[in-house]
């Protein structure tokens, strides 16, 4: 119980307490939910994740893979961008687990425009983001996980790209209380992202006064930008569980470094361990709200199957539906 009070507490000082450094953060695509369950939960995940989607969330999720996972999942994000997302988790026993991660953003090309061209010049640009990652988790104990990730990433906008790595790292605490799970989770912890490409060189004059002198080569620079540090905690536990009928709910408190606090609750329920149904809030967010969706699990060969659908709704912004295929094997 006081192990509840505290999370509780946690949980009412992130909600009001308040960050002026709205909007300073780049390399936004890593925070964009991936995979249609935990989505749907409202992204109340940290302690309720357990397969291979674990790494785009909590990394110490990834200990509770008994053999082998894998994840996919694509969506269309806000009607301009498609987003496309792979990971694969083993088990290697005393060793712990392993998993390998890709996250990939892009767009269409778009034709570039100039002030004196206005209805287009002929050319097209585009801009793709990715994130490559290796994550390990293990048991401590039997009731603690840990987990860490290291990824790549890589943004690129027409000839301009930025390269860095950063980190994840996680843990999840489990008590006999319902399997009532006290979860961390500290994403994208890395140096600041600089962009630098030949579309940023010039032929500068250093007189202007003297028409025949010579012109020097030179760069423009872009200013760094810090990668969008994310810290997250929270708490999962089953609400019911029978042979036919099992439910569980989630609540997160999230800390972003370039927004306010914000809370997420989310609820599943499955019948039979076959058919799911979920539905989320998020709270303290200028457009998303409410999430809900669901998922259909099978056996196919001896590997077991899961289909997953989420829909997160906004309200200005255009609505986003996720699909997501898991394997069990």
């Amino acid at each position: 119980m006081k192990r509840i009070i505290f999370i509780l507490f946690l949980l009412n000082v992130f909600l009001y307490s308040q960050n002026p450094n709205l909007g300073t953060s780049g390399a936004q695509f890593l925070q964009i939910p991936i995979g249609a369950k935990n989505t749907a939960l409202g992204s109340a995940a940290v302690g309720l994740t357990d397969d291979a989607s674990s790494v785009f969330w909590n990394p110490a999720g990834v200990s509770a893979v008994q053999s082998s996972s894998a994840h996919f999942t694509t969506f269309n994000w806000l009607k301009f961008f498609n987003v496309n997302a792979i990971s694969f988790v083993h088990n290697f026993g005393n060793l712990g687990n392993l998993g390998l991660s890709l996250l990939v953003l892009n767009m269409e090309k778009m034709e570039i425009t100039t002030e004196l061209e206005p209805e287009g010049t002929g050319r097209y640009f585009d801009a793709q983001d990715l994130a490559l990652g290796l994550t390990y988790a293990r048991y401590l104990t039997d009731r603690f996980r840990f987990g860490v990730t290291a990824k790549y990433i890589h943004q690129r906008i027409w000839n301009e790209t930025a390269n860095g790595i950063a980190f994840d790292i996680g843990t999840q605490y489990t008590l006999d209380f319902n399997n009532l799970t006290i979860a961390m989770a500290m994403t994208n912890f890395g140096p600041d992202l600089k962009l630098s490409g030949p579309n940023l060189n010039v032929i500068h004059d250093k007189n202007k006064n003297f028409p025949l002198n010579r012109l020097t080569p030179a760069q423009l620079q872009t200013d760094n930008y810090p990668l969008p540090l994310h810290f997250q905690v929270g708490i999962g536990m089953d609400l019911a569980r029978t042979e036919f009928f099992k439910s569980r709910i989630g609540i997160d408190a999230s800390h972003p470094n370039d927004n306010k606090e914000r809370v997420h609750l989310g609820t599943e329920f499955i019948f039979f361990d076959r058919l799911a149904l979920r539905v989320g809030y998020k709270h303290n967010y200028d457009d998303e709200n409410f999430t809900f969706g669901g998922g259909i699990s099978d056996f196919l060969s001896g590997i077991k199957v899961n289909f997953d659908y989420a829909f997160s709704s906004f309200k200005i912004l255009p609505n986003v539906h996720r699909f997501s295929l898991g394997l069990e094997f």
